[in-house]
């Protein structure tokens, strides 16, 4: 299987996208997220996108000229339109404002609409956290679960991402989930490969177990934690597109086909000042520390919420056996960047003959 430097992945999908009719702007952003879903060991949401996000160039469902624009309805809230083209220029819109109005105020949500698939939202909020915030996500997709002890698709697999700051040169918290068993691009992926897929991820139409990809994708998806986690889709959809005037699950076509009108999902970003808050009074803090020198410990905390994460991160890597969120990235970026990525030489054969014809 052939390794590509990171450099290498970034130049062929900003090069194909842009052979596809996108914009080099919006092609650098795609070729950014892409590349990034690869470094984390996320090869589903990676350059697998490829042949589908061309298609959907190619036949107008992505608009890959699209400029995303903003408004600031409040100190506090800006709605970002993504304008039906992709969805990755408008979250580096929302981030830089994110970035900027958190410090200012404390808090502040950024909501885009008319958008597409957004990758990994655990590399979105892992951006805010790197600069030194507190960020959650939440994305609605087409629909692919029904309401628990339905049969109709209705929800997404919605992920929801959240990304906490820790002192400098250790990683950041991060927490990335999707509200179904496995994240449906997994089922992509397997598709791709020909490969089945494993019993107790997805039924098909008829409701009934399947191993075949194909079946899956046409089916639902079955969801994490049974009925808790359609109750979590749920809370994304009236989030990331009831709240902010996205479509609802049901109401957007697929991110796979090159057929139909745009998605039309949304995202909703939040982002806090750990800085914002009061923190621990000197009493309380006083109390910790007797407390840890009791124990034989020396306590950890220095001041304010920041520290506060901090401490309880270490208590999980301090505990035999556990991993903290996040963690894993680090080290998967580590090793990215020194070895490359491995790519399936099928999918290179595909992705390098996108576009030539109608180039020639």
């Amino acid at each position: 299987m052939p390794h590509l430097t990171l450099a290498q992945a970034h130049q062929l999908v900003s090069e194909t996208m842009i052979r596809c009719g996108t914009s080099p702007q919006n092609a650098e952003a795609v070729a950014r997220a892409l590349v990034a879903a690869e470094e984390v060991g996320q090869a589903g949401h990676g350059l697998r996108r490829v042949p589908s996000y061309a298609a959907q160039a190619f036949s107008g469902k992505v608009d890959g000229q699209a400029t995303p624009t903003s408004t600031q309805g409040r100190p506090g809230v800006l709605t970002v339109d993504a304008r039906n083209g992709f969805a990755y220029p408008a979250v580096d819109l929302a981030v830089d404002w994110l970035a900027t109005a958190a410090p200012r105020q404390g808090i502040a949500a950024a909501g885009i609409i008319r958008s597409h698939h957004c990758g990994v939202a655990g590399v979105t909020v892992e951006r805010l956290a790197d600069v030194g915030l507190v960020a959650l996500m939440f994305a609605n997709t087409p629909a692919a679960m029904a309401p628990w002890g339905g049969r109709t698709p209705l929800f997404g697999t919605n992920p929801i991402a959240f990304a906490a700051p820790r002192p400098k040169g250790r990683p950041p918290v991060v927490i990335d989930v999707s509200l179904s068993k496995v994240a449906r691009g997994k089922i992509m992926a397997a598709g791709q490969r020909g490969q089945s897929i494993p019993e107790g991820w997805a039924l098909d139409a008829e409701g009934q177990p399947t191993t075949d990809p194909q079946a899956a994708l046409e089916g639902t998806m079955i969801p994490m934690g049974d009925a808790k986690g359609t109750a979590l889709a749920l809370m994304v959809e009236l989030l990331a597109a009831g709240l902010v005037g996205a479509h609802f699950g049901y109401e957007a076509s697929s991110f796979f086909s090159a057929d139909g009108p745009a998605p039309g999902v949304g995202q909703l970003l939040l982002a806090i000042d750990p800085g914002g808050f009061a923190g621990l009074d000197a009493n309380r803090i006083d109390d910790m520390a007797a407390a840890a020198e009791h124990r034989g410990e020396q306590h950890s905390h220095t001041s304010g919420p920041s520290s506060r994460i901090d401490d309880l991160a270490n208590m999980v890597e301090q505990e035999p056996g556990a991993r903290l969120p996040g963690a894993r990235r680090a080290e998967l970026k580590r090793k990215a960047a020194e070895q490359g990525i491995l790519v399936d030489e099928a999918l290179l054969r595909e992705i390098d003959t996108l576009g030539r014809n109608a180039s020639a």
